[in-house]
């Protein structure tokens, strides 16, 4: 009688693994035509941007810079101002993909968020970075390569997404202009509103304790930790010969 009820269970719990409907996570799910070395490049190229969010995430814990989460936060906004579009205008997806995704397509979210990125990051080169005086060769080139790059990343992630038949023309176009038009915004309202108050914001006690720092003025931060650290390390050197020697 008992092994009888094991079996039961045993035939119920298999039953219910079968009727489970399994659907796939669609934020992360990306298809190519098989043997299509093209198509499967752009596959990885359109997963883009969760590495930029993955990059975020590891420059927010160990910088800590007020303005890098700020950046951040204007990427979670854009995202929410798609979500809303999507579901206000409420557009399909081409046919091939209205079977695999459940949500909307217009517009484009890929598109959206790597053209809000590539355009803050424009904007934050042409306009923060413009008091540089040094204007080194190297600095040079660095700041065509950050724009050059952004740029390219955009335009192939948008090609990506209409290769791979996630969304039309039209869909990535839509959200290639409110990416851009949503960072102009974010910019100016972080430029000329949140900048400002940055100074303030580290002053707090919770910003101090969370190791929060703002180098709004510093011109050029990486050369700055640079020698600063540099300068660190010399002078605990010299302290640990100067106590060796005694």
């Amino acid at each position: 009688m008992e092994s009888a009820n094991v079996v039961n269970d045993y035939n119920n719990q298999d039953s219910n693994v079968h009727n489970t409907e399994w659907v796939p996570l669609s934020l992360t799910l990306v298809e190519y035509p098989k043997g299509d070395i093209l198509g499967k490049i752009l596959a990885v190229i359109s997963l883009a941007p969760f590495g930029i969010g993955s990059g975020f995430i590891a420059l927010i814990l160990f910088r800590r810079d007020l303005h890098t989460i700020t950046f951040f936060l204007g990427t979670l906004c854009s995202e929410f101002v798609n979500h809303c579009l999507k579901h206000l205008i409420c557009e399909k997806r081409p046919l091939r993909r209205e079977d695999v995704y459940v949500e909307y397509g217009m517009p484009s979210s890929h598109a959206q968020f790597v053209w809000f990125f590539a355009t803050y990051i424009i904007y934050f080169v042409v306009i923060r970075l413009h008091h540089m005086n040094n204007n080194t060769i190297i600095e040079n080139v660095s700041k065509f390569f950050i724009l050059s790059s952004s740029l390219l990343l955009a335009i192939v992630v948008c090609i990506s997404r209409v290769y791979l038949q996630y969304h039309t023309v039209w869909q990535v176009l839509c959200g290639a202009l409110v990416g851009i038009i949503f960072a102009t915004f974010w910019f100016a309202l972080t430029y000329l509103v949140f900048t400002p108050l940055f100074p303030q914001v580290v002053s707090w006690r919770i910003s101090e304790m969370l190791l929060l720092r703002d180098t709004t003025l510093i011109p050029n931060v990486l050369w700055f930790e640079y020698t600063n650290t540099r300068q660190e390390v010399r002078a605990r050197s010299r302290k640990l010969v100067s106590m060796k020697s005694q």
